[in-house]
């Protein structure tokens, strides 16, 4: 990524609030999720949030922060997969005090799920959710971010890009110097792709 690439991302993401907002959400993922394993991760039915985990699972390491290291909670994990991958609903039912429960959900979540994370809250968890539209979902949330679907400019996938970036560059450099540049230069990267799609020559 070139300096004319990085300043029209900052252009394209000034101009439309989404730097903010992801930003502000991103923060408020850091500052809650500070307890290794105890940043739970769930999506809906027919799309568990691999992604999203990936981001953060990058940002945890680049930025030296094991509490956005995600505990992915699937709705159906396969008996004979690994154990970081055979997560349950159940381990939402034993959500404590202290934890973050992050729901990603582009679609509606269902009322399963929905009564799953009312029950984290009540039990004193914090709720995240980045959602497409889900008035229940955001209802239930302590911080919403919500990627509409008629959203031209920035994807769902986009924003779950640019709410790790901000999460794990505020770990990385809260009482530090300068940013890794290897580490900017890649979340910047992987931003650009998200947002306008890969440079053509």
């Amino acid at each position: 990524m070139d300096a004319e690439q990085v300043t029209m991302l900052r252009e394209v993401l000034s101009s439309t609030g989404w730097l903010e907002r992801t930003r502000e959400f991103g923060r408020a993922l850091r500052v809650t999720s500070r307890t290794p394993g105890g940043l739970l991760l769930v999506g809906t039915p027919g799309d568990d949030p691999w992604h999203m985990a990936a981001h953060l699972d990058d940002e945890s390491r680049f930025g030296d922060a094991p509490g956005l290291a995600p505990t992915l909670v699937r709705w159906s994990p396969p008996r004979d997969a690994p154990a970081h991958l055979r997560i349950g609903l159940e381990r939402l039912e034993a959500a404590e005090r202290g934890e973050t429960l992050l729901v990603v959900a582009e679609e509606d979540a269902p009322v399963p799920l929905l009564e799953r994370v009312d029950d984290a809250r009540r039990v004193g968890a914090r709720v995240l959710a980045l959602e497409g539209g889900d008035r229940e979902l955001r209802g239930l949330a302590h911080e919403a971010l919500t990627v509409p679907p008629a959203e031209a400019l920035l994807s769902f996938d986009g924003a779950q890009h640019l709410v790790s970036a901000a999460a794990g560059e505020e770990a990385g450099h809260a009482g530090r110097g300068a940013p890794h540049p290897r580490g900017l230069r890649g979340r910047l990267a992987r931003l650009l792709d998200a947002v306008s799609g890969p440079v053509v020559d």
